[in-house]
């Protein structure tokens, strides 16, 4: 299986410490947070890593190299201009392949073992699904959650469509998909993923899981800070 790790975010919120900086090198716990991410990948036994880069890419590509250092083996994906979750992942598709891939957002930290992703694979093809997503409990800055779990697994948007005993649930930013997803989405646009996945969910094509580990959105200075003392303490 490979992965994609996104990593074209500005990072706005992160600024002024994004200002010379793409977000996914700011350190924490010693080493940036996307080394964090492509060595757990390696260590689930995903070496091939596609990474998208738009805002000060040329740092990233520079930091990380072909990943050898760190016994992945890393593909680029540059975008000018940035295309966006959904549009990133299609520009993308032709070095990610005709299989099942894993995504991770490059601002989130999450205990999550990424060796469950083939299996979650599986799961896709058992329940002819385009996408697995990884759910997490509602965190404060996103109270009201963004998808409802059904005690089957299926994924759903609309509350009318969901089954009994369904429950709200955040997005980790973390997912599996099959290529056909972004079938509909071209590339060579901005394009986010919310659309795509209800589109799918609409079609019962979208199943999930719930997360009751670590997990947090590094999107402020302050999220950065306490990760940053979590992982040094």
């Amino acid at each position: 299986m490979k992965a994609m790790i996104l990593a074209a975010g500005r990072g706005q919120r992160m600024r002024p410490l994004t200002d010379h900086t793409p977000k996914p090198l700011l350190p924490v716990g010693g080493k940036p947070l996307i080394v964090w991410h492509i060595e757990k990948l390696v260590a689930a036994g995903i070496r091939d890593i596609v990474i998208n880069t738009a805002w000060l890419g040329h740092k990233l590509q520079s930091a990380l190299g072909d990943g050898g250092a760190y016994g992945a083996r890393l593909l680029w994906s540059p975008e000018d201009p940035p295309l966006e979750t959904a549009g990133g992942i299609a520009h993308a598709l032709p070095v990610l392949g005709p299989k099942p891939f894993l995504v991770v957002n490059g601002d989130v930290w999450c205990d999550w073992d990424f060796r469950a992703a083939p299996r979650c694979a599986d799961a896709m093809m058992e329940r002819q699904a385009l996408a697995w997503l990884l759910l997490v409990d509602n965190p404060g800055h996103n109270p009201s959650g963004d998808f409802l779990l059904a005690p089957d697994g299926q994924v759903c948007h609309a509350p009318e469509a969901a089954p009994t005993a369904s429950v709200r649930l955040t997005f980790s930013g973390i997912g599996v998909y099959d290529p056909r997803l972004l079938f509909g989405v071209s590339g060579r646009e901005p394009a986010p993923l919310a659309p795509v996945l209800r589109q799918a969910m609409q079609r019962s094509a979208v199943i999930g899981s719930h997360h009751e580990g670590t997990w947090l959105d590094i999107g402020t200075p302050e999220r950065l800070q306490q990760l940053d003392t979590q992982l040094t303490m």
